[in-house]
Protein backbone atom coordinates (compact mmCIF):
# COMPACT_ATOMS: atom_id res chain seq x y z
CA UNK A 1 0.00 0.00 0.00
CA UNK A 2 1.65 3.81 -0.91
CA UNK A 3 0.00 6.94 -0.10
CA UNK A 4 -0.39 9.24 -2.72
CA UNK A 5 -1.05 12.95 -2.72
CA UNK A 6 -2.83 14.32 -5.70
CA UNK A 7 -3.22 18.19 -6.14
CA UNK A 8 -6.46 19.21 -7.87
CA UNK A 9 -7.00 22.37 -9.53
CA UNK A 10 -11.03 22.91 -9.76
CA UNK A 11 -13.37 25.67 -10.92
CA UNK A 12 -15.00 27.47 -7.55
CA UNK A 13 -18.72 26.47 -8.45
CA UNK A 14 -21.34 24.57 -6.10
CA UNK A 15 -21.16 20.86 -5.94
CA UNK A 16 -18.01 20.19 -7.43
CA UNK A 17 -16.38 18.93 -4.04
CA UNK A 18 -19.42 16.42 -3.76
CA UNK A 19 -18.54 15.03 -7.90
CA UNK A 20 -14.86 14.80 -6.79
CA UNK A 21 -15.35 12.82 -3.61
CA UNK A 22 -18.13 10.87 -5.53
CA UNK A 23 -15.42 9.63 -8.18
CA UNK A 24 -13.33 8.03 -5.53
CA UNK A 25 -16.44 6.44 -3.75
CA UNK A 26 -17.82 5.08 -7.07
CA UNK A 27 -14.17 3.40 -7.65
CA UNK A 28 -13.67 2.01 -4.03
CA UNK A 29 -10.99 4.62 -2.78
CA UNK A 30 -10.98 5.94 0.49
CA UNK A 31 -9.80 9.45 0.39
CA UNK A 32 -7.59 9.89 3.89
CA UNK A 33 -7.27 13.55 3.68
CA UNK A 34 -8.72 16.09 2.05
CA UNK A 35 -8.35 20.11 1.95
CA UNK A 36 -10.43 22.59 -0.65
CA UNK A 37 -9.63 26.21 -0.37
CA UNK A 38 -9.08 29.24 -2.79
CA UNK A 39 -5.93 29.81 -5.05
CA UNK A 40 -4.07 32.92 -6.27
CA UNK A 41 -6.67 33.09 -9.12
CA UNK A 42 -10.06 34.25 -8.60
CA UNK A 43 -12.65 31.41 -9.56
CA UNK A 44 -10.13 28.53 -9.07
CA UNK A 45 -9.85 26.39 -6.04
CA UNK A 46 -7.26 23.67 -5.31
CA UNK A 47 -8.42 19.93 -3.54
CA UNK A 48 -5.38 18.37 -1.70
CA UNK A 49 -6.45 14.72 -1.71
CA UNK A 50 -4.30 11.72 0.05
CA UNK A 51 -5.35 8.39 -0.75
CA UNK A 52 -3.70 4.94 -0.23
CA UNK A 53 -3.54 2.14 -2.82
CA UNK A 54 -2.23 -1.21 -3.48
CA UNK A 55 -1.68 -0.91 -7.33
CA UNK A 56 -0.03 2.30 -9.12
CA UNK A 57 -2.08 1.88 -11.85
CA UNK A 58 -5.21 2.62 -9.98
CA UNK A 59 -4.43 5.96 -9.40
CA UNK A 60 -3.44 6.70 -12.85
CA UNK A 61 -6.85 5.87 -13.39
CA UNK A 62 -8.06 8.03 -10.86
CA UNK A 63 -6.16 10.96 -12.38
CA UNK A 64 -7.51 10.14 -15.56
CA UNK A 65 -11.08 9.79 -14.53
CA UNK A 66 -10.34 13.13 -12.11
CA UNK A 67 -9.25 14.88 -15.68
CA UNK A 68 -13.06 13.85 -17.06
CA UNK A 69 -14.80 16.21 -14.94
CA UNK A 70 -15.87 19.67 -16.17
CA UNK A 71 -14.98 21.37 -13.35
CA UNK A 72 -11.19 20.13 -12.73
CA UNK A 73 -8.78 22.27 -14.56
CA UNK A 74 -5.64 20.15 -13.91
CA UNK A 75 -4.99 17.20 -11.94
CA UNK A 76 -1.11 16.38 -10.40
CA UNK A 77 0.23 13.97 -8.55
CA UNK A 78 3.06 15.74 -6.26
CA UNK A 79 5.93 13.34 -5.24
CA UNK A 80 7.10 12.47 -1.71
CA UNK A 81 9.48 15.31 -1.57
CA UNK A 82 6.73 17.73 -1.70
CA UNK A 83 5.82 20.27 1.34
CA UNK A 84 3.03 18.68 3.26
CA UNK A 85 1.91 20.40 6.80
CA UNK A 86 -1.53 19.44 8.89
CA UNK A 87 -2.74 21.59 11.05
CA UNK A 88 -4.10 20.29 14.90
CA UNK A 89 -6.12 21.74 17.33
CA UNK A 90 -6.08 19.44 20.67
CA UNK A 91 -7.31 19.70 24.08
CA UNK A 92 -5.66 18.14 26.49
CA UNK A 93 -6.55 17.68 30.73
CA UNK A 94 -4.42 19.78 32.78
CA UNK A 95 -4.01 21.93 36.05
CA UNK A 96 -1.45 24.01 38.23
CA UNK A 97 1.07 21.34 38.87
CA UNK A 98 1.60 20.33 34.94
CA UNK A 99 0.46 22.57 33.20
CA UNK A 100 4.15 23.73 32.55
CA UNK A 101 4.93 20.37 31.45
CA UNK A 102 1.97 19.88 28.87
CA UNK A 103 3.36 23.93 27.64
CA UNK A 104 7.00 22.73 27.29
CA UNK A 105 6.12 19.36 25.23
CA UNK A 106 4.51 21.45 22.76
CA UNK A 107 7.05 24.10 22.60
CA UNK A 108 9.27 21.56 21.70
CA UNK A 109 7.04 20.69 18.99
CA UNK A 110 6.95 24.75 17.44
CA UNK A 111 3.15 24.57 19.09
CA UNK A 112 1.25 27.15 21.11
CA UNK A 113 -1.13 27.18 23.48
CA UNK A 114 -4.28 29.41 22.16
CA UNK A 115 -6.67 28.86 25.20
CA UNK A 116 -6.05 28.03 28.74
CA UNK A 117 -8.21 27.17 31.15
CA UNK A 118 -8.08 25.85 34.91
CA UNK A 119 -8.25 22.27 33.77
CA UNK A 120 -7.46 22.30 30.06
CA UNK A 121 -5.37 23.68 27.75
CA UNK A 122 -6.00 23.87 23.69
CA UNK A 123 -3.23 23.62 21.21
CA UNK A 124 -2.41 24.37 17.98
CA UNK A 125 0.25 22.93 16.01
CA UNK A 126 1.30 22.43 12.11
CA UNK A 127 3.55 20.24 10.91
CA UNK A 128 4.31 16.57 8.96
CA UNK A 129 1.57 13.88 9.61
CA UNK A 130 4.44 12.05 11.85
CA UNK A 131 5.67 15.02 13.44
CA UNK A 132 1.76 15.47 14.70
CA UNK A 133 1.13 12.37 16.00
CA UNK A 134 4.54 12.04 17.66
CA UNK A 135 3.00 15.08 19.50
CA UNK A 136 -0.12 13.71 20.27
CA UNK A 137 1.56 10.75 21.69
CA UNK A 138 3.40 12.93 24.21
CA UNK A 139 0.59 14.48 25.00
CA UNK A 140 -1.87 11.51 25.50
CA UNK A 141 -0.67 10.99 29.10
CA UNK A 142 -1.90 14.13 30.22
CA UNK A 143 -5.12 12.85 28.67
CA UNK A 144 -6.13 13.87 25.34
CA UNK A 145 -10.05 15.64 25.53
CA UNK A 146 -10.87 16.27 22.25
CA UNK A 147 -8.67 17.25 18.79
CA UNK A 148 -9.16 17.85 15.47
CA UNK A 149 -6.68 17.84 12.32
CA UNK A 150 -7.01 19.61 8.86
CA UNK A 151 -6.44 17.99 6.04
CA UNK A 152 -2.77 17.67 4.71
CA UNK A 153 -2.09 20.79 2.06
CA UNK A 154 0.83 20.23 -0.23
CA UNK A 155 2.83 22.14 -3.12
CA UNK A 156 5.49 20.64 -4.80
CA UNK A 157 9.02 22.00 -3.97
CA UNK A 158 10.89 25.27 -5.82
CA UNK A 159 9.70 27.24 -8.40
CA UNK A 160 7.63 25.08 -10.54
CA UNK A 161 4.22 25.81 -10.48
CA UNK A 162 0.77 23.20 -10.87
CA UNK A 163 -0.24 26.23 -13.19
CA UNK A 164 2.74 26.17 -15.45
CA UNK A 165 1.30 24.27 -17.75
CA UNK A 166 -1.95 25.03 -19.61
CA UNK A 167 -4.70 24.44 -18.15
CA UNK A 168 -8.03 22.72 -19.60
CA UNK A 169 -10.67 25.46 -19.42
Amino acid sequence: MTTHTLSVLVQDHPGVLTRVASLFSRRGFNIESLAVGPTEKEGVSRMTLVTVVDDERFVEQLVKQLNKLVEVLKVLELPESSVCREMILVKVRCDNTNRSSVIDVVSLFRGKAVDVGLTSVTIEATGSHDKLEALLTMLEPYGVIELVKSGQVALGRGQKSINEKRARV
